[in-house]
């Protein structure tokens, strides 16, 4: 591929960062519609109870209030989807939940929604909500997952005895227990993965408007995909032809998965717009974002390694339990489900048998969070493989490099399904441990001892699966100005998809970014759309662009060909125009489009790409961190990332992804975790209370790559949104742990590892400073 100024593979920066920063962005709080009233939502107090709404009019007659919806007044709705059905061990689907757009006589977790109210201000709205008179029936609330399964516990709903909604399994059970049976030696592992709340720097809002005369709606709102919420709210709520609802997504302030999801609010803005004849807006403040939006990991899981009488793996068992919170969300049991496709991780497993449940709780419902069930996986095994080490003797470095998969057995099927198409693991990994001078940890040991700091070091391979599903479709226009414009179903939330695209676009036209459009977030403007979850937005939105505009450059030269008096053969584009090879003889692209022959069907190429397998970026972290025995504050000394991301697009902003992505595991490895107390109530719903990693908690990261190219995707990549988050916590935890083994025989530890946890651990485990 020849290199362009533009193109694949330059670190340019973020073109939609002047927007960004200098305050001209314009995010869905920042839509300003004439006429506009103010929504507010009225909240449950109670993880469990029945209830009834005794006085409403009251709030009604308030000065300022057009309207108050309760469960009554929407019960002619549909419930909220769940589309993340999964086949379970009995052979049939995953059933959903009822949940309606507002709950009739019972609530299931502190925060659900109970009551909508429409004012002309949003202090008036406010007062109405506490105008509204309650009875409430509190009943026994039931959180976490061992509290759930016990017998005897709260139910959350009555046809899912015991608290499980679904029972499912992958891989091969009888070959697995051939494998153990004959097993010299097992080991085991149990460990937590936390329970987290996203924390997207921009909250949920949305602004609904209702045109009488068209019968349609205009719902502004952050998502990550505009298409899948249109068609969401239009099937399944309001019951209505998708083209009667036209869904504009704006700037997004981030969205980690959990903006992909139909929340009530949305609906029922749109239908208190068409009732009142008036614009909507409702934007969520921080504790509702704690309260009301999806969470996400929240597992419980043990995972038994069976080894031969040489280490090596040749059978693995996983039980595992996901806290779905109290319904199943949108994608809820989908989760589980793709994680523990990625249970082998890196390694060459003969047989792996995974047995999972849903279980419910009195909490706020879990769906997906930054990797979606690939952090889990890749943290369980990561963590098994360094107990593994410890039990045997051997060093972490020489467990992997034994059990990797090798290139040479590419394309790898695991035995839960995956196909590996490409990967050098023990590449990757020597290469980081060079990086960060693993030899050299000997002396910094020591030399931390000597000071009275604990010094550890960890590192995790990783490989997750991603930039795969369904098709993603692209258009890309010529106009007649000699300006380009891409359409694209995916959605930026942060991840700068327009100089992404803009750099597909300038490697085959050769011209600067800013004469580059790219369009996302209007179901009118773009017609069709996957949205962007999954590392999915380059790999697949970005291949179909790639493909079209491949298109449109044979469709410039064939129209310059015969005003150029040359062959197509003869012709290539440089600096924005066609030219004769080796002359300057050309044509700039506003010329071309002038031309005769230049018909909407030259100049306007649409284009899908449908993935044949996933993409699976693969790497390894190496952390050295510090631990203060007086306090148990833990500080990370170094950290080395060596990845495979295949084809690298532009490595500025990929670099970026993987600093971000690692800032959010090293944030649930050491400080973030959502908390209830025993009623329900969460303790962890404000920044007073959970902890977000500062600039102070972050090191200065070693990035780098080392690339495979991806034979299963169209232009050689592998996604890289979520890598970060992936590789992160089984790096620091195991680093953590390889800590506290050294100075106090400490074995095993759970996330978050906060300075009060590890000061204990010490404490209890006879630690003298």
């Amino acid at each position: 591929m020849r290199p362009m100024k533009f193109g694949f593979g330059q670190p340019v920066r973020r073109v939609e960062d002047q927007r960004l920063t200098t305050g001209t962005g314009r995010y869905t709080d920042d839509i300003a519609v004439e006429g506009a009233l103010h929504a507010y939502v009225l909240r449950s107090q109670y993880a469990h109870a029945r209830f009834t709404i005794r006085d409403k009019e009251t709030a009604r007659r308030m000065k300022g209030v057009k309207l108050v919806l309760t469960g009554e007044d929407v019960a002619e709705y549909g419930d909220l989807p769940c589309k993340g059905h999964i086949k379970t061990v009995s052979g049939e689907m995953s059933q959903s939940l009822p949940v309606p757009v507002l709950p009739r006589d019972t609530v299931r977790h502190v925060g659900e929604a109970v009551a909508f109210i429409v004012a002309e201000t949003l202090a008036q709205a406010r007062d109405a909500a506490e105008a509204i008179e309650i009875d409430w029936q509190p009943l026994p609330a039931v959180t976490g997952i061992e509290e759930a399964l016990a017998k005897g516990a709260p139910q959350v709903w009555a046809d899912r005895p015991g608290n499980v909604a679904f029972e499912a399994e992958q891989g091969d059970r009888e070959k697995t227990e051939k494998a153990f049976a004959k097993a010299a030696r097992t080991v085991s592992l149990t460990i937590v993965n936390n329970r987290l709340a996203s924390n997207y720097m921009e909250t949920r809002a949305c602004v609904a408007e209702y045109d009488k005369a068209e019968k349609r709606w205009t719902l502004t709102l952050g998502s990550q995909g505009s298409h899948g919420m249109r068609d969401l709210i239009a099937t399944y709520v309001l019951k209505v032809d998708p083209k009667r609802i036209r869904v504009v997504t704006p700037d997004v302030g981030g969205g980690f998965g959990t903006k992909i999801f139909l929340y009530r609010e949305y609906p029922l803005a749109m239908i208190a717009a068409e009732k009142l004849k008036r614009p909507v807006r409702w934007v969520a403040d921080r504790n509702e974002h704690f309260l009301a939006d999806t969470h996400g990991r929240a597992n419980l899981a043990t995972a038994t390694m069976a080894l031969d009488a040489k280490g090596k793996f040749i059978g693995l068992k996983v039980d595992l339990s996901a806290e779905m919170g109290a319904w199943l969300s949108q994608y809820g049991p989908f989760i589980p489900w793709v994680g523990t496709t990625m249970t082998p991780g890196c390694y060459n497993i003969p047989a792996v048998h995974v047995l999972f449940r849903g279980v419910l709780t009195h909490t706020t419902p879990i769906d997906a969070y930054r990797g979606a069930g690939r952090p889990e996986a890749a943290y369980l095994i990561e963590r098994l493989v360094d107990a593994i080490a410890r039990e045997t003797g051997k060093t972490p470095d020489a467990v992997r490099a034994q059990n990797f998969v090798k290139p040479s057995e590419m394309p790898h099927k695991t035995q839960t399904g995956p196909v590996y198409d490409s990967g050098e693991f023990e590449g990757h990994m020597r290469h980081a441990m060079q990086v960060a001078d693993w030899k050299g940890f000997k002396a910094r040991h020591k030399a931390a001892a000597k000071a009275g700091k604990i010094r550890g070091i960890g590192m995790a391979s990783y490989i997750e699966a991603c930039g795969g599903g369904g098709p993603e479709s692209s258009t890309v226009i010529l106009e007649k100005d000699g300006m380009v414009t891409v359409l694209i179903g995916t959605q930026s939330n942060g991840q700068g998809h327009e100089t992404a695209y803009s750099q597909l676009v300038s490697q085959h036209l050769d011209i600067p970014m800013d004469r580059i459009r790219v369009v996302q977030g209007d179901t009118d403007r773009v017609e069709t759309g996957s949205g962007t979850g999954g590392s999915r937005s380059i790999p697949v939105g970005g291949a179909a662009l790639n493909k079209a505009t491949e298109i449109l450059t044979d469709n410039l030269k064939q129209l310059a060909s015969e005003t150029l008096e040359a062959a197509v053969g003869d012709l290539e584009i440089a600096n924005g125009a066609v030219r004769i090879v080796g002359t300057d003889k050309q044509l700039d692209l506003a010329a071309i489009a002038a031309l005769p022959g230049a018909t909407p069907t030259m100049l306007k190429v649409h284009q899908s790409w449908t993935p044949p397998e996933a993409t699976y970026p693969n790497g390894t972290h190496v952390c050295e961190l510090e631990i203060d025995p007086g306090t148990g504050q833990t500080e990370i000394l170094n950290y080395v990332v060596v990845d495979d991301f295949g084809v690298t697009l532009n490595p500025l902003m990929l670099q970026g992804q993987v600093h971000g992505g690692a800032v959010q595991g090293i944030g649930q490895a050491l400080m973030e975790e959502i908390r209830f107390d025993p009623d329900g109530q969460m303790l962890t719903a404000t920044f007073m209370d959970y902890a977000l990693p500062r600039a102070i908690d972050v090191p200065n990261f070693h990035f780098e790559t080392r690339n495979v190219r991806c034979l299963t995707n169209a232009i050689g990549v592998k996604g890289a949104g979520e890598a970060g988050a992936i590789g992160a916590c089984p790096a620091v935890m195991n680093a953590m742990v390889d800590a506290l083994d050294r100075a106090a025989g400490i074995k095993a530890i759970d996330m978050p590892a906060t300075p009060v946890k590890v000061f204990n651990a010490l404490k209890e485990a006879g630690y003298r400073l």
